[in-house]
This record gives C-alpha cells, sequence and structure tokens, in this order.
C-alpha cells in the first residue's frame, strides 16, 4: 500500500513537472493605454503556462487571480494554471493593473480584454482553438471576468494591431467566489480600490455584473461557500438567477464549508483538491475543453 501511495505521488509530481511554464508577455509592447508610468505595476502581463503536448486539448483559460484590486493572489493564478495544465488546458495567468497602484477603472477591464484577445491573435503559435478561449477568475478576479464576460464587443476588423481585430468575448467562464455585485451585498475594498471615490450609481450599476448579463454572456460555472463572510454567496446567485432569466445555461455549485479565498486547498501534485475542482472538471468535459 505504501509502495502505491508514493508511486501515485510520484506520477502527480511528473504531471505537473511536464507543466511549461513562460516568461510573461507585455501585452501592449509599446505600453497599456493609460499606464501612469514605466514601472512593473504599470506594465500588464500574461504568463504562459503549457501542458504536456501529448495531453493538450487546444483549449485555453485566461486566468484573473484575486486579490480585491489591490494585490494578486498567486494560488489563484501559477495553482489553478498548473492544474488546469494536467488535464490539457493552455493557460494564461493575466496580470492586470491594480486600485493599490493609482489605477481605476477601466483599466482592468481593458487588461483583461486584451488578454482575450491575445490569445486568439496567437491561438496558431499555441496550437490551441480560438473558439474555446476562456476566463476564470476569483474573488475581485471574478469580478473582473464577470466584467468581461458581461462588456465584451467583436473587436475592431479595421484596426492596424492584430489583436485589437479579435473578440474580446470569452467562450465561457469559470467564477470562483466570485464578487459580483456592487450593490447590497458588495465587497467594498473591491469595490473601493476599483473605483476610487468616483461612485455614481451609474457606475455602480453599470460594473454590477447581474445587471449586466444578456442572452449573449457566455455558459459558466459558478461556485462558493455558505460560510464566506467575505464575499457573501448572495453575489453568485444574484450572477445564477440573471444567467437563468436569461436562457444563459450554467452550473452552480453551492458548498456548505470553505473559507474565503481557498483555491484549490491543495498544492502541486493537487491530488486532493476542494470537491469544486472535480465538479468544474465534469463541466469542462462538456464545453469540450478536457477530454
Amino acid at each position: 500500500m505504501k509502495t502505491l501511495f508514493l508511486l501515485a505521488i510520484f506520477l502527480g509530481s511528473a504531471i505537473v513537472a511536464s507543466a511549461e511554464m513562460k516568461d510573461p508577455i507585455p501585452l501592449w509592447p509599446d505600453g497599456a493605454p493609460g499606464a501612469l508610468g514605466t514601472s512593473s505595476n504599470d506594465i500588464p502581463t500574461l504568463t504562459p503556462y503549457l501542458p504536456d503536448p501529448t495531453n493538450a486539448t487546444g483549449a485555453a483559460m485566461v486566468i484573473c487571480p484575486g486579490g480585491g484590486y489591490s494585490h494578486l493572489a498567486a494560488h489563484e493564478g501559477n495553482d489553478y494554471a498548473l492544474w488546469l495544465n494536467q488535464h490539457g488546458i493552455t493557460c494564461f495567468v493575466l496580470k492586470y493593473r491594480l486600485g493599490s497602484n493609482g489605477y481605476r477603472h477601466p483599466a482592468m477591464l481593458n487588461d483583461a480584454a486584451r488578454a482575450v484577445r491575445w490569445v486568439r491573435a496567437n491561438a496558431d503559435a499555441y496550437k490551441i482553438d480560438a473558439h474555446r478561449v476562456g476566463i476564470m477568475g476569483s474573488s475581485a478576479g471574478g469580478h473582473l471576468a464577470a466584467t468581461l464576460m458581461t462588456h465584451f464587443d467583436a473587436g475592431d476588423t479595421n484596426a492596424s494591431d492584430v489583436v485589437e481585430r479579435q473578440s474580446s468575448r470569452p467562450d465561457l467562464g469559470i467564477l470562483c467566489y466570485a464578487v459580483i455585485t456592487f450593490g447590497e451585498f458588495a465587497h467594498k475594498g473591491s469595490r473601493d480600490s476599483l473605483l476610487g471615490t468616483n461612485q455614481t450609481p451609474e457606475l455602480i450599476q453599470n460594473l454590477s455584473a447581474e445587471l449586466q448579463v444578456t442572452t449573449n454572456t457566455p455558459t459558466c460555472f459558478i461556485w462558493c461557500t455558505f460560510e464566506d463572510k467575505t464575499v457573501p454567496m448572495e453575489n453568485s446567485l444574484m450572477f445564477a438567477s440573471a444567467l437563468r432569466k436569461n436562457h444563459v445555461p450554467f452550473d452552480l455549485h453551492i458548498y456548505e464549508q470553505g473559507r474565503h479565498g481557498l483555491g484549490l486547498n491543495d498544492k502541486p501534485p493537487f491530488n486532493h483538491p476542494h470537491p469544486w475542482a472535480n465538479d468544474c472538471l465534469f463541466w469542462l468535459k462538456i464545453q469540450k475543453f478536457v477530454n
């Protein structure tokens, strides 16, 4: 039994080791629109994580870590990417601009939209399907993902920049204990970091994702916990309800136990992740993102 256990650990470690993390890539080679400087904090990037080529499914995921729009939680970026790599998904972890560094909306949304466009524009180079590009976010990163899912555009076919010609609409979304509303159940820290003092009623409504859902919002997997006091589960319920009203299919999972920010609740090689991980993989198989 001990031998089998050690073998399982070895095999799991080998799967993680087979993933390849590349150097971060600036989303705008000549500087991001509205940049306040030229430091690392002013340069949004994508870090590619490539699965073993023998296991790759051709699907891609842009990952938005959480952190209240004031920092970026590594376990909601790096760890998610390594986990999805195990299942053949090519991942791109987004370093978006933050309120703690002086940025406000729409800088973060511009970064997320550019990320999805960039992945599509470079689909051939990464051997991925431009029609299977999802977005994943946790907490405030979930708010950013949900904002893009409700504020995308088809791209500018006349743009000189080939990236800007691409659609920013994700083909699906994964929302992990996501901030959704800026109303009664808002996470005030995320709202303040994103909007600063310019919190007009119109802006609050525009960035409450549950109020912006349409029939063209992409399908998504939504999960949270009953115990989460930081971002109440009502956020997820409100988004799911809006999707239902607009006939957009989704998976909704509310687990009784679990703190806010728990991520996979496991480390590589992810032998015992939180149950949401397997539920999400089941859903991703239905969406033809994993085999």
